[in-house]
């Protein structure tokens, strides 16, 4: 399947509740390239990419967050060696 038009989070988890807009001005946001618009099936599967995007990107940033820390941590145990050496 193409790559097709990806919104953010917020803006599926509105179009797909309603979001006080009218479905079909929301579908829009479904559509290919040459304009054509999404069935259900399609939309679910965009949707489901999305979330599957947004969760890689989470699991990226958690993974970077602990390196960073356990760099920090490694780095305080050796100054505290360090001082107690002098």
């Amino acid at each position: 399947m193409a790559m097709r038009s990806v919104v953010s989070s917020s803006g599926v988890r509105r179009l797909m509740e309603g979001g006080g807009r009218s479905s079909v001005s929301g579908l829009r946001y479904f559509a290919d390239s040459k304009g054509r618009i999404f069935s259900e099936e399609e939309r679910a599967k965009e949707a489901v990419y999305i979330q599957k995007m947004e969760r890689e990107r989470m699991e990226k940033a958690r993974k970077k967050a602990e390196k960073e820390r356990a760099e920090r941590e490694k780095a305080d145990k050796k100054a505290e060696e360090e001082a107690h050496k002098s």
